[in-house]
């Protein structure tokens, strides 16, 4: 039996999460070194999953397939192809960041008891999310991917609620009580939508007589299963509504802002960056290959909604007094970008919005770490509470200004390249579509210039006189993720080599092919 790299994968997380929560509670810094060691050990299986993903080979690679239950069809059943691999290693690579910038959001508060924010508590649900999500990306089999898509929000719901933002205007006892609010707006829209899920995955399970993905498609694609039409369209909507809320895609979108605002910036990272990115994966995995006539029937609608995503997140990101709340706009609007480039069919579309799940969870996590070192600081999210802060601390203003500029895809930066696939790529289907998201662009530079005109230039503030520049510990944390966002600005090869079959593959299941572009017949 070859060496099982994927569940090892996974599961090394999962093992650190139990080896943290079991360190003796007057031993915090030890808890946190064991939590950062798992991770970059985690860290190095995802890149030998990498080393060993031959993008040239077979659709899923490095399976596993195990019986579980069987009476059922249920199947241990685990595979990744192109895409999979990449979020994986998005994934693994940002969970060492978060914890190194976390380090001590989970200390005892000075004025409160020391067991009000269990230290172990907060790392080890870290990795716990870390090994969901991992598993999440890993899985062939519908049931076990719902498993882990829906047990995610459980250590997400502690996170948030349990370790929230220390700085709140109005005291602790209001912070509680709104960090409370978001974390069960935040589990209550995702069980909603998982349990619409639970519905839809029975229901291909009484379609199909089993729930592996490989052999689902391969029947469908062979004729040897066929779904009736309206069976077909309830199931994909079924799927559909419940990546949307994870995604999160208007009108669904409601409960993101909330939880970013109230969590710890590393928390927000983990929600906007990693488990997002689960519903944006899924649609490509489990939508468009399960029910290709399906996608292709609702893609105008959905298109209409990415769309409004785009201009509404960005509206709403320009009119925001809260830092995070802002951010968290932005990303609305970018998943947007990202659920129409899955959903105008095109390759270009395709590749640009896989490439967009990477680089904007390297831009966010770049721009809401640095931001959370300034709210750590000054002791405020308002915007209006910071001014002239880059004369004071220019190191940390010109990472904030190289995270603005990723987040409205400056050229030269990451973001730009997969922005600009994506557009491209609906353009040449959905032309009108195409020219009205580019106004997201817009109000993009319009929303990221404003925030930092206010926070870092200007007369400095008294508050921020003081302000210490960005110390060893938060210059690990940046400093890489500032190196990726220029590398793959400039040189994104090794990821499109990467995603680029799959992308393919992707398109060969809902049968779609590039449209030609029109060129007159020369007279």
């Amino acid at each position: 039996m070859s060496f099982p790299l994927l569940t090892v994968t996974a599961a090394l997380p999962a093992v650190g999460a139990i080896a943290t929560a079991a360190v003796p509670a007057a031993q915090r810094t030890a808890a946190k070194w064991l939590a950062l060691l798992f991770s970059l050990a985690t860290l190095a299986l995802a890149i030998a999953v990498l080393v060993r993903f031959d993008p040239g080979g077979d659709r899923y690679q490095l399976t596993e397939s195990h019986a579980w239950i069987a009476d059922f069809g249920v199947r241990y059943e685990l595979g990744v192809d192109g895409i999979g691999v990449a979020l994986i290693a998005l994934t693994a690579l940002l969970i060492p960041f978060i914890i190194l910038a976390g380090w001590h959001d989970a200390d005892p508060l000075e004025t409160g008891s020391s067991r009000w924010r269990p230290t172990q508590g907060f790392f080890a649900l870290i990795l716990a999310v870390e090994a969901m999500v991992i598993l999440s990306f890993e899985a062939t089999d519908v049931f076990l991917f719902y498993i882990f898509f829906e047990a995610m929000l459980i250590p997400m719901y502690f996170l948030i609620g349990g370790f929230g933002d220390r700085a709140h205007e109005h005291g602790e006892k209001a912070a509680a009580t709104q960090r409370s609010y978001a974390a069960v707006k935040f589990l209550l829209y995702n069980l909603v939508g998982g349990l619409i899920m639970l519905a839809a995955v029975i229901g291909l399970y009484v379609v199909a007589g089993n729930f592996s993905l490989q052999e689902i498609a391969e029947a469908r694609a062979n004729g040897t299963l066929d779904m009736a039409t309206n069976t077909e369209r309830w199931l994909f909507l079924g799927f559909f509504f419940a990546f949307a809320v994870k995604a999160p895609l208007w009108p669904l979108h409601t409960w993101l802002p909330n939880a970013m605002q109230e969590s710890t910036a590393p928390v927000a990272v983990l929600i906007t960056a990693v488990v997002d990115k689960v519903g944006t994966f899924a649609m490509l995995r489990f939508c468009l290959q399960l029910f290709p006539e399906a996608s292709k029937w609702a893609t105008p609608a959905i298109l209409v909604l990415a769309l409004i995503s785009i201009i509404y997140g960005a509206l709403l990101a320009v009119g925001q007094r809260d830092i995070k709340r802002l951010v968290a706009y932005a990303s609305i609007s970018h998943f947007g970008f990202i659920i129409m480039g899955i959903f105008a069919m095109t390759s270009q579309g395709q590749s640009g919005a896989t490439l967009y799940m990477i680089n904007h969870g390297i831009s966010t996590a770049a721009l809401m770490l640095v931001a959370g070192f300034l709210i750590s600081r000054r002791g405020s999210r308002l915007i209006a509470d910071y001014g002239g802060v880059q004369k004071v601390a220019p190191v940390l203003a010109g990472t904030f200004l190289i995270g603005s500029l990723a987040t409205l895809s400056l050229p030269g930066l990451a973001p730009f390249v997969s922005e600009f696939l994506v557009l491209v790529g609906t353009f040449t289907r959905y032309p009108v579509i195409g020219i009205i998201a580019t106004f997201g662009i817009v109000l993009a530079a319009l929303y990221t210039l404003v925030l930092y005109q206010r926070t870092m230039t200007g007369p400095v503030k008294p508050e921020v006189s003081a302000m210490p520049d960005l110390r060893v510990r938060e210059l690990v944390v940046v400093a890489p993720l500032v190196v990726l966002l220029i590398f793959l600005g400039v040189y994104p090869k090794p990821v499109t080599e990467i995603i680029d079959p799959a992308v393919k593959q992707t398109m060969s299941d809902v049968q779609k092919k590039d449209p030609q572009p029109e060129v007159e017949a020369a007279k």
